[in-house]
């Protein structure tokens, strides 16, 4: 689990910090693994309730996984299918409250409940998905994905 080190005001503001703490975190650094890596650490230290915090990138016409916080992962899944696979496919965020109701989930976790997958976008291209998972049913909301966003724009120049 996450252990929530940043004051506890809104969502707003975590969110605001965690995009500032990111920011710092990979300005001026031209090595994208190095970017993804803190960038999911940062992630990880300041968002409450998550099991798994990363990327998976696109290679070869597959996701493929990048650095992350939390158990052992898939290590590839296919463009399409799936929470992430659908993400990149359709370049649009998803926003899962229970993974179980998604068709063709892939349970990389048996404990993860909802997620949020946010395509990074470089020239409008997908070049990799930011994964979030949680234990709690629909721990995600629009606020959720719209911190996600702007983080996944801020690394989108970052991360490759």
């Amino acid at each position: 689990m996450s252990d929530l080190n940043a004051p506890t005001t809104t969502k707003a503001e975590l969110y605001r910090e965690l995009h500032a703490a990111v920011d710092a975190l990979t300005a001026g650094e031209p090595d994208g693994i190095a970017n993804m890596a803190n960038a999911a650490a940062a992630i990880w230290q300041y968002l409450p309730d998550l099991n798994w915090a990363g990327f998976y990138r696109v290679m070869g016409g597959a996701l493929v996984l990048g650095p992350f916080q939390g158990k052992p992962a898939c290590i590839r899944l296919p463009v399409g299918e799936g929470v992430c696979g659908t993400a990149a496919a359709t370049r649009a965020t998803q926003l899962v409250p229970d993974v179980h109701a998604f068709p063709g989930h892939i349970a990389c976790d048996a404990a993860s409940r909802a997620e949020l997958v946010v395509p990074v976008l470089r020239e409008g291209v997908v070049v990799a998905v930011l994964d979030l998972d949680s234990p709690t049913p629909a721990r995600f909301d629009a606020e959720d994905a719209a911190g996600c966003e702007r983080l996944a724009a801020l690394l989108a120049d970052r991360i490759g």
